[in-house]
């Protein structure tokens, strides 16, 4: 099947009621026909039987096993958060002494981890530009045991060649970690290019609609494995709900993931020569200076874009006050199109010199594009902008 079929054709056994629709299993725990099946249970960390939903949870087994096949991964763990899944990858995989490379273009929340807490445990980092990736080989240290990067970027939209920067790792046996959140796995499979583990903030498109959190990695099985035993002993687990309902949205991502797209180069392109924008960014415009690269590893330049305006970080907070109905809040990834200002919000606390590290510069619009009418959006864009 194809992975459009494969979302929504894969699910759980049925049940002796022969649902059609996956049941939600809401359960903490799970009973035993005797005490011998117990013990058989608990021995070696059996990854088998379902124990505890900490452990395992047949609604969140299914969630992971979707997005293992749309993926192409060997198996894969959830976790309550994005930042979850962020955040157990760097403590399972990294210890003290032990040195990351990753792109400085990253999420506000993981450079605080890089920069803040591994370091308390004697992790050391190094950054490197996206736009300059044959400067990564001269940051690799014998010590240097993770490459973490997100193509596109949050939110300087920068993308990296997945291939090279894979064939590098294997060259210097270093693990390749993608997040692949703004694409999804509708638009982009790391995997296919080399990554070792590519994870999500399913709080975003993979949800679609602002409802749930959730956090998912995939990857080789030998990883995961190392992965599930760290979450199922500190426990940052996604709750069986939360699974049902990202389950169910990833039978609608195909579809939304094109519709996504093709609104945000429509907007792209009716914004790209404004008078008022210094430029616009969207992987699958050509004046994106990635756009063969993104057209080499995506099928479609997903559903975000930026633009910068001329009149800086006062005309950023000017522009969000004249949307008459475009949504201001810190989520991406909606059915509904949502704008923020990095500089003077999500990214307020970092000095203007870490701002310009990860590729937001003072007038830096953020744009998830929603499913509503493109015209609707550009026209609500344009009276912002006039």
């Amino acid at each position: 099947m194809r992975p459009e079929t494969l979302a929504i054709r894969t699910q759980t056994e049925r049940t002796g009621e022969k649902e059609h629709s996956t049941p939600l299993f809401l359960t903490s725990s799970f009973v035993y026909d005797t005490a011998e099946d117990m013990a058989a249970a608990f021995a070696d960390d059996n990854l088998d039987v379902n124990i505890y939903s900490r452990f395992s949870n047949p609604s969140v087994d299914e969630f992971i096993k979707k997005v293992c096949l749309l993926e192409g991964a060997e198996d894969g763990i959830a976790t309550a958060t994005g930042m979850a899944a962020v955040s157990a990858c760097f403590m399972t995989f990294l210890a003290s002494g032990d040195h990351i490379i990753s792109a400085s273009a990253v999420f506000g929340s993981t450079h605080t981890i890089l920069t803040k807490y591994l370091p308390k445990w004697g992790i050391t980092y190094s950054y490197f530009d996206m736009n300059k990736p044959e400067s990564i080989e001269a940051l690799i240290r014998p010590s240097t045991k993770m490459l973490y990067v997100e193509t596109p970027s949050n939110p300087g939209l920068d993308v990296i060649d997945l291939e090279y920067v894979a064939a590098l790792c294997k060259k210097h046996g270093i693990l390749f970690v993608v997040d692949n959140c703004f694409a999804t796995p509708a638009v982009q499979q790391p995997i296919k290019f080399g990554a070792d583990l590519v994870l999500h903030s399913a709080t975003k498109f993979i949800d679609g609609q602002g409802r749930v959190l959730g956090g998912v990695v995939v990857g080789k099985k030998d990883l995961i494995k190392q992965l599930y035993l760290f979450i199922r002993n500190t426990g940052p687990s996604l709750s069986p709900f939360n699974a049902w309902v990202l389950s169910k949205s990833l039978e609608t991502l195909f579809v939304r993931m094109e519709k996504h797209a093709s609104n945000a180069l429509y907007i792209a392109n009716g914004l790209e020569n404004h008078a008022a924008l210094s430029w616009v960014k969207y992987p699958f415009l050509p004046s994106h200076t990635r756009f063969d690269v993104a057209r080499k590893q995506m099928f479609n330049g997903g559903g975000i874009l930026t633009f910068e305006l001329k009149s800086g970080l006062e005309g950023g907070r000017k522009f969000l006050n004249s949307l008459k109905w475009l949504s201001m809040t810190n989520n991406l990834g909606d059915s509904r199109t949502i704008a923020s200002h990095p500089a003077s919000t999500t990214h307020s606390k970092l000095t203007e010199d870490e701002r310009q590290a990860v590729g937001i510069t003072p007038g830096l619009i953020r744009l998830s594009v929603g499913l509503e009418h493109p015209q609707d959006i550009l026209e609500e864009i344009l009276q912002a902008l006039a």
